[in-house]
């Protein structure tokens, strides 16, 4: 209770970047990964910043302050089974920050549970797990954060990847 990890929390539906500002001021660790889309309206093309992983923002706490987070307006609950928050594994969050703080493209992707599992042994992202997919000739690597039942695509490098065992 009084050790901080990592949780996911829910918010209503486009409002991550406005939950992220009450977390700021409250000043709870939080993460919001974004990507850029580039979008075509009647008149122009417009580039937007979109949550990676839409009604979800990750925050980092102690569970004895979770009400700090579940205050804020938007926020639905923090993610868990049995009415308890889960926490997500800590490695799993830092090496996600700092891959997407970089200059890694990512976008959302469908969940997988299937397909040829590898682990990234160089980069950014090492010691991340996923699973390879193919695009346009290109490898990319889906990571999916269980707990949340979302994905996400990176363009990877043949060579900084390892398969796991399996």
């Amino acid at each position: 209770m009084a050790e901080p990890h990592w949780y996911a929390a829910y918010t209503c539906a486009q409002h991550e970047k406005r939950v992220a500002e009450q977390l700021a001021e409250r000043v709870v660790e939080h993460f919001l990964p974004l990507y850029a889309s580039v979008r075509q309206w009647k008149d122009r093309r417009v580039r937007l910043e979109l949550p990676l992983f839409p009604s979800y923002i990750f925050v980092r706490l102690a569970l004895r302050d979770r009400l700090r987070v579940l205050q804020v307006p938007s926020v639905v609950r923090l993610v868990g089974f049995g009415g308890l928050p889960t926490a997500l594994p800590d490695e799993q969050m830092e090496i996600l920050r700092a891959g997407l703080g970089g200059e890694l493209r990512a976008e959302p992707h469908p969940f997988l549970t299937e397909g040829r599992r590898v682990r990234v042994v160089r980069g950014s992202l090492a010691g991340m797990e996923g699973i390879v997919v193919r695009k346009k000739k290109q490898m990319r690597l889906v990571v999916s954060v269980e707990l949340i039942q979302r994905s996400m695509a990176v363009e990877m490098d043949a060579g900084d990847l390892q398969p796991v065992a399996g």
